[in-house]
């Protein structure tokens, strides 16, 4: 039976609006909405159930008492089931990661980033401990928590936490109703902004100051802000909903809701109404004051998108959207359209009806227009029969066309094969064509890896042309993970030959997840087959695999990897034990010797005393020696560099000159007391022509002969001029 491509449409105003059936629930348990708080995941992520305590609840026996946190796909099919005792929960929503967020009533916050269980957590501080969390508003990446006090705490990066108190509101805000939030791409300022109802107006809060709007309407229970943040929809507890600009200088509409109960939710649908609902019935108001009404037999939960509103009930998951008025073009009653006609065409076209060339005939001045038309309403249909349809126009209306450019008529087809995958019930994502492009292909790739549809994450990435390495390491970390019981060995050959015939994997990944998971052995053995030393090192000094990582950090070459490791392992060990575990390592010996250069001498002296090295260690001392000012501290390292020279078994060549160089020093020393000159650091030829000078000729001739100073040098020292031998 064909569709009707107008099933579900409603008119509201001059606009139409559609509300289709996507999935009838799976719940594996006996699920009744309204015992839960319903949060879903943008762009037609999972939706999270967690026991709402402040409703009454049908008594399930001792089971049922134990608090979970349900995550189910938009087919309702469960996907995880948290345990959960850390206390009161008083936040739950979703990143635009899909990560999923958990405030507790303490300020304690947990940010699952999979669906496998694993988490970070961080705390408020401490005036959320004191004062507790009464309330939360989530946006893509961060929230907003309302404190006991009246107070506000903002976190804008869940990857780095920084939790930042907001300006306090007026000492006259007596009386606190509804508040929202107003995201950083929604404010010019680019900061989060928080709307507070106070008394009978609103209040905007950021991390500066509080500014009173001065609104008189009020008090607002409800708050909400357009997805283009343009637009407000204040609810007021007497059942008025108004519509107003976004700076507050112009109100559009005002519309009287007839009831005085309380609605569960108000939300924008797009940018284009507002919608409001109560526990059975979902209100649209026009911009116009118009409305438009949809009744169910149980409680909803709406779940807010870029382009329309999930409604999630006991029996079924649904969308409603506006009907782009492309699409409205192309289907309605007596259309004249160009699109509708080429439409028409293909129709034509299949019972052979002369008509087809007719109409293509008709519209050939706008037929680039129609083939276009039809091309971009099939990114609104969610049928994938009238899909087909509209590209199959598209594709009669090119093939008249002389020039036209298939780029978009292609990647239409791939990324509706992609979006009508994805959407299938065994997957549950609800995603529109304008989402998939916000969240873009590779983000959409991630969410089915969460998943574990790796076989489906390989298939679309490769029809996208999309990088799969990553999605063969998430299948290896998680087979890691859900094989706890296998044989280490076994594991790593069914990973190894899954990864083989893909060279640029790399295995550094999931040898961190194998040794998270406890099993160091594993992560060894799959550490082998990491081609790149740099990625294998850190994770080895990691499992505190010190020498394996040094011996890979020499073999890979790299001197500024083997510094790394040394400078680890220096700060890690005594130097003995560090010294002793670069003994045998000719490389990582001349690097540490490197390094004790530029580290100082002491390091230095050490490094060749463990080494042995008896003639450098002394040296080192020397050249120390000729820096220090102190006269008694240089005699004394001049000496200790002796000493050590002395106690090897080996002459060194060196210790007779430092012998000469002490003696000189002594005298030098002597001759500065007694002749109250300088000689400490002159040669010993400088030493004899200052002697000379000074008319102490017997102390020079004394030095001439102890340091054997040639006859030709020293008549030189003294007359100024070398002997010219005779001629014979």
């Amino acid at each position: 039976m064909v569709p009707n491509p107008t099933t579900g449409w409603e008119r509201l105003q001059d606009v139409f609006y559609r509300k289709r059936a996507e999935y009838s629930m799976m719940w594996v348990d006996d699920i009744d909405l309204s015992e839960f708080i319903v949060v879903g995941a943008p762009y037609g992520g999972a939706i999270a159930l967690v026991r709402d305590t402040s409703r009454p609840m049908a008594y399930r026996g001792p089971e049922g008492r134990q608090k979970m946190i349900l995550i189910y796909s938009n087919s309702g099919q469960l996907i995880l089931n948290i345990p959960w005792d850390k206390g009161s929960i008083r936040g739950v929503g979703w990143s635009e990661q899909e990560q999923l967020i958990i405030v507790v009533e303490d300020g304690t916050v947990r940010v699952y980033n999979d669906f496998q269980g694993g988490f970070s957590q961080f705390s408020l501080g401490k005036e959320a401990e004191d004062h507790t969390v009464s309330e939360c508003r989530f946006w893509g990446t961060g929230f907003v928590a309302k404190l006991g006090n009246g107070r506000f705490i903002s976190v804008t990066k869940l990857d780095e936490p920084r939790p930042r108190m907001l300006a306090e509101l007026n000492p006259a805000a007596v009386e606190l109703h509804g508040w929202t939030i107003m995201s950083p791409s929604q404010t010019l300022s680019r900061h989060i902004e928080v709307l507070v109802g106070v008394n009978s107006t609103i209040s905007m809060i950021d991390s500066i100051e509080s500014q009173d709007r001065f609104l008189q309407e009020g008090p607002f229970s409800h708050i909400a802000v357009s997805p283009n943040g343009a637009l407000l929809a204040l609810y007021t507890t007497y059942g008025k909903l108004y519509v107003i600009s976004a700076d507050f200088q112009k109100k559009y509409s005002e519309y009287d809701a007839g009831t005085l109960d309380s609605p569960t939710q108000v939300m924008w649908c797009a940018n284009d109404c507002a919608a409001v609902a109560w526990e059975s019935e979902i209100r649209l108001v026009g911009p116009g004051g118009g409305s438009l009404s949809f009744y169910y037999e149980s409680r909803i939960a709406l779940i807010g998108e870029p382009d329309g509103i999930r409604i999630v009930s006991n029996e079924k998951c649904e969308f409603l959207t506006r009907v782009a008025d492309i699409v409205v073009d192309m289907f309605r009653i007596g259309s004249t359209a160009p699109s509708a006609i080429l439409l028409d065409a293909v129709e034509q076209l299949e019972f052979k009806s002369p008509k087809a060339d007719d109409n293509i005939q008709l519209i050939r001045p706008n037929l680039t227009e129609a083939v276009d038309a039809c091309v971009k309403a099939a990114s609104y249909e969610p049928e994938p029969y009238w899909q087909k349809r509209l590209l199959k126009a598209a594709l009669l209306g090119k093939s008249v066309l002389e020039l036209y450019s298939s780029d978009e008529f292609v990647e239409m087809c791939e990324i509706l094969r992609v979006l009508n995958a994805v959407r299938y019930y065994e997957v549950g994502i609800l995603i529109s064509y304008e989402e998939f492009i916000r969240l873009t292909p590779e983000r959409l790739i991630d969410r089915l890896l969460s998943r574990q549809k790796f076989l489906l994450a390989l298939r679309l990435s490769g029809y996208l042309g999309l990088a799969t390495d990553k999605i063969y390491v998430r299948w290896a970390c998680n087979k890691i993970k859900s094989s706890s019981g296998d044989d280490d060995n076994a594991i790593c050959k069914t990973i190894v030959n899954r990864l083989k015939p893909i060279a640029s994997i790399s295995y550094d990944e999931i040898a961190r997840t194998a040794y998270d998971e406890g099993r160091t052995n594993l992560a060894t053995l799959l550490l082998n087959y990491e081609p790149q030393a740099g990625r294998q090192v850190p994770l080895l000094l990691d499992m505190e695999e010190d020498e394996i990582a040094l011996v890979k950090a020499v073999e890979s070459g790299d001197p500024d990897l083997i510094y790394y490791v040394l400078l680890h392992l220096k700060g890690k060990y005594s130097l003995a034990q560090f010294f002793r575990l670069v003994n045998d390592k000719p490389v990582a010996s001349a690097v540490v010797e490197q390094l004790a250069r530029n580290d100082g001498p002491e390091l230095l002296k050490d490094f060749y005393y463990q080494d042995d090295r008896r003639a450098d260690s002394a040296l080192v001392i020397y050249r120390e020696s000729l820096l220090l000012d102190d006269i008694q501290d240089r005699e004394d390292k001049i000496k200790l560099g002796m000493k050590i020279f002395q106690d090897g078994k080996d002459a060194y060549p060196e210790a007779k000159a430092m012998e000469e160089h002490a003696k000189l020093y002594d005298l030098q020393v002597t001759y500065e007391k007694d002749y109250k000159q300088t000689f400490i650091g002159l040669t010993v030829a400088e030493t004899i022509k200052k002697l000379l000078k000074i008319g102490q000729s017997s102390k020079a001739s004394k030095m001439k002969s102890e340091f054997k100073v040639p006859d030709k040098m020293y008549v030189f020292l003294k007359d100024g001029t070398f002997p010219v031998a005779k001629k014979s």
